[in-house]
């Protein structure tokens, strides 16, 4: 067993579960605003400044905040776990704590690395660390990858859009994408708070068993 002391990922976990639901409301808003411009006559006049009493300037400035804010907890959660993992089942694990910062920052293969490190910690985290995996047990963090995945290409895809749009049709071909990038991003949040409540817990019933975490 490793000589890392374990560290309570209570208390982050709420502040991610929070703050994904924040994520959430605000998708929920600017899909609202896409919506809104395909319903709008002339999409060339339709005001994208003002929704209602909302600034869309303002809340395009809070969203990218809130999410830069999300992924800065999230991962700092994500590292906390991949060190306890690293406490319980050290043989489990095939990169080091570093990967589970450093592997979202690495390009193309930060569609997966992340992923991979989620695995090990969940096996990692349930009462046998080197069992096989029960069948449909990981399709939880499956289907949350999947969709975050998915939602960031339809995201990306929907900014080079906007960028060459010059006619009504390609705008409003821009701004389905875009609707569709928003609903993405929301079940991607919904399926993310579930997996941080599911290896929050993990770890919190393993660690109360075991080893008493540190606080």
């Amino acid at each position: 067993m490793s000589s890392v002391v374990l560290r309570n990922p209570n208390g982050l976990s709420y502040a991610v579960v929070t703050l994904l639901a924040g994520n959430i409301a605000f998708d929920a808003l600017l899909a609202l605003i896409d919506v809104r411009g395909l319903l709008a006559d002339d999409p060339f006049s339709f005001d994208a400044a003002v929704f209602g009493p909302v600034d869309l300037n303002v809340a395009y400035g809070m969203a990218f905040t809130l999410f830069t804010a999300t992924g800065i907890v999230f991962i700092v959660w994500f590292h906390r776990l991949r060190r306890n993992a690293g406490v319980w089942a050290p043989d489990v694990p095939s990169r080091g704590p570093g990967w589970a910062v450093g592997g979202w920052f690495v390009p193309i293969a930060n569609l997966w690395i992340p992923r991979g490190i989620a695995a090990e910690i969940w096996r990692a985290s349930r009462p046998n660390p080197h069992g096989a995996d029960g069948a449909r047990e990981l399709t939880l963090l499956n289907g949350w990858w999947t969709v975050w995945v998915t939602g960031t290409v339809v995201d990306r895809i929907a900014t080079a859009l906007f960028g060459d749009a010059d006619t009504v049709s390609a705008w409003t071909t821009a701004t389905w994408w875009s609707l569709a990038g928003y609903l993405l991003n929301i079940a991607a949040a919904v399926l993310a708070i579930l997996v941080v409540r599911r290896l929050t817990s993990m770890q919190h019933a393993k660690a109360t068993g075991m080893i008493p975490a540190a606080q």
